[in-house]
């Protein structure tokens, strides 16, 4: 991971919590102190468990596991797309619907329904369809775009799960809990911890703070995939240098029978 300094991330608000009044007694470990009635994260907690975080993800990916990224409250939803679509992973910005993990098979349907349509607009096949027909059309596909398009790929279960503000995306977090999938997630100081497996102790709110978090743990999964394919290459390389090897003995052996 690359460094990240304490500077770098009170600049980006990181360490502001929620007012006192609403705080979550589980959080306790992560807050550093109280100021003007307002919690402050302990930094040096930040920087540990983003740490433990991106080593999880990296191992994950590397692996080739994969993963989601889900974050849809107006702070996060264009940070999530452009990370997640810059590590080359799943995500959801718009909306969560609901079964997306525990109810698979029927969004799978409806991906296909938009895959059907794009295909059906590509080609401009609409047979004997009236204008007001095909708008209809047009206006089912822009809805199932706005919601899929980031899952449109996903053909099973992700391995993971990266969500941004686990309070917000309530039903994200349960679906994952319910079927065992390990969730990295932003856990300001209003929020129950441990419903996520790598917690990372932050602000999930302002932009600059989802946006540094965000970012490191996009970088892990193209570390992970990085290394996959480094060793991937070396695995090549070794097999071809086997077969080179056992190709100079038959000849050596043929040579000794002339």
């Amino acid at each position: 991971m690359e460094e990240i300094t304490i500077k770098q991330l009170v600049e980006a608000g990181v360490h502001f919590g929620h007012r006192k009044d609403k705080w979550n007694p589980k959080m306790q470990n992560f807050i550093f102190t109280e100021r003007r009635g307002i919690h402050v994260i302990d930094l040096k907690k930040t920087i540990e468990y983003m740490e433990k975080a991106y080593e999880a993800v990296a191992s994950n990916t590397k692996e080739g596991k994969t993963i989601i990224f889900v974050g849809t409250k107006k702070q996060a939803k264009d940070i999530i797309k452009e990370e997640a679509e810059r590590a080359g992973v799943f995500y959801v910005s718009e909306r969560w619907l609901g079964g997306t993990l525990t109810n698979f098979s029927t969004i799978r349907m409806a991906v296909n329904r938009m895959k059907e349509l794009e295909e059906k607009f590509e080609k401009q096949e609409f047979g004997d369809l009236t204008k007001k027909e095909i708008l209809t059309l047009k206006r089912e596909l822009e809805k199932l775009k706005k919601n899929l398009y980031g899952i449109r790929d996903m053909e099973n279960l992700p391995d993971m799960a990266y969500i941004c503000d686990i309070r917000k995306e309530k039903n994200a977090l349960k679906e994952a809990n319910k079927l065992g999938i390990p969730i990295v997630g932003i856990v300001d100081t209003n929020v129950d911890p441990t419903f996520v497996e790598y917690p990372i102790p932050a602000n999930d709110d302002a932009i600059r703070s989802i946006s540094i978090i965000t970012k490191t743990i996009a970088n892990a999964v193209l570390e992970g995939k990085k290394v996959r394919e480094e060793e991937k290459e070396g695995e090549k390389v070794k097999e071809e240098r086997k077969e080179e090897k056992r190709r100079k003995k038959e000849k050596s052996k043929s040579k000794e029978k002339e």
